[in-house]
């Protein structure tokens, strides 16, 4: 069987474009390589940018009844323990924090109901491309379809088969950890800088912290230890790791090819906003490939799907560099932190930029 469309990747950005490769009438199947509910190395934040996708996939109450907090408020904290407090936008579909494990799995398991094949624990091992593609996997199970979708992550197996994947920048590590939620945190995002990197810290539910670290090599050790003394945690505290955060973006869409989410650019942690960047992207290749299946002028489709998906990031991509070099320089950050406590305009602006919900 030759299917319209392979997905390689059933995160945010493969089960969001399976579902809607599936609503526009496409066969399309789904390889991962993990099984799922997985966690994910992630801060697990969902920007109000996220809300008008996930109503589209017919989704918004079901991810409501999923354990999750509603968040608040951002707290910023400079390195000399200096804070800034910032509201967030108090509306019906505001900022929530949710486990990717949950999420992840709920995405996936609409992508199965709209009739997508999905297949886990599937490595992809081959490449090859003659009329259509033809994917090779460990199992020694091959997939033939007229499209193929990295979704793989921003280490993409699929952009380094076809020899596209750029060279990482290991200049930053990031650990993750769920654990018991501190009394009396709040329904609040915390940024901390810190001399060796950052910490973001918000709840996931009643009883559990997400708990992200970033720094580099050399201080992700003294980072660690900060955590367990911070948070009464013990030395064998385990972490989920993750490398590279940054890497230069992959080319999307090469006339049958697509990357989407972190496999076609990789964004800053810090600013929350990569499950959404995840399904738009799925979204706008499942369009484009249903347009051009269906008789579409081929090259104009592209041209179009180019221009919609750089227009998601175009007028974002300073805070996505502004919280990197904060990041690489924890002092800038805290300078930020003090100059905000005399003029909050600056870090407003960055979290009301964040937070709000792009045009479709």
């Amino acid at each position: 069987m030759i299917f319209d469309v392979a997905i390689v990747g059933a995160g945010p950005a493969g089960s969001s474009c399976a579902s809607f490769c599936a609503m526009a009438g496409l066969q399309s199947v789904v390889l991962e390589r993990e099984k799922f509910p997985r966690e994910k190395v992630c801060g697990d934040c969902l920007n109000p940018s996220c809300w008008p996708v996930i109503k589209r996939l017919e989704l918004k109450q079901q991810v409501w009844d999923l354990p999750h907090s509603n968040l608040g408020s951002v707290t910023f904290i400079a390195i000399d323990g200096q804070k800034v407090m910032l509201d967030l936008p108090s509306v019906a579909d505001c900022e929530i924090s949710v486990k990717r494990s949950l999420f992840d799995d709920l995405l996936l398991k609409r992508a199965r109901e709209l009739g997508t094949k999905v297949y886990e624990e599937t490595t992809v091992t081959a490449l090859t491309k003659n009329g259509h593609w033809k994917i090779d996997t460990a199992s020694g199970q091959a997939f033939h379809a007229r499209f193929l979708i990295g979704a793989d992550g921003r280490n993409s197996t699929v952009a380094r088969l076809c020899n596209l994947l750029p060279r990482p920048a290991r200049e930053r590590v990031a650990l993750q950890a769920h654990i018991t939620l501190p009394p009396n945190f709040g329904n609040r995002i915390v940024l901390q800088f810190l001399p060796e990197g950052y910490s973001g810290q918000a709840p996931v539910n009643d009883n559990q912290l997400n708990l992200c670290l970033v720094g580099t090599p050399p201080a992700i050790s003294r980072l660690r230890h900060w955590a367990e003394r911070q948070f009464d945690l013990p030395a064998n505290q385990p972490w989920r790791t993750i490398t590279p955060l940054t890497r230069s973006p992959v080319a999307s869409p090469h006339q049958d090819l697509f990357f989407i989410g972190d496999s076609a650019r990789v964004v800053e942690p810090f600013t929350g906003e990569g499950i959404y960047y995840a399904m738009r992207s799925g979204e706008l290749a499942a369009d484009a490939i249903a347009r051009i299946l269906k008789g579409d002028n081929h090259p104009r489709i592209l041209r179009k799907f180019r221009r919609a998906h750089a227009g998601m990031y175009r007028g974002r991509l300073w805070i996505n560099r502004l919280a990197r070099a904060a990041v690489l320089r924890p002092q800038l950050g805290s300078f930020f932190v003090h100059a905000a406590r005399i003029n909050p305009s600056i870090l407003k602006l960055l979290t009301a930029k964040i937070t709000s919900a792009p045009l479709r």
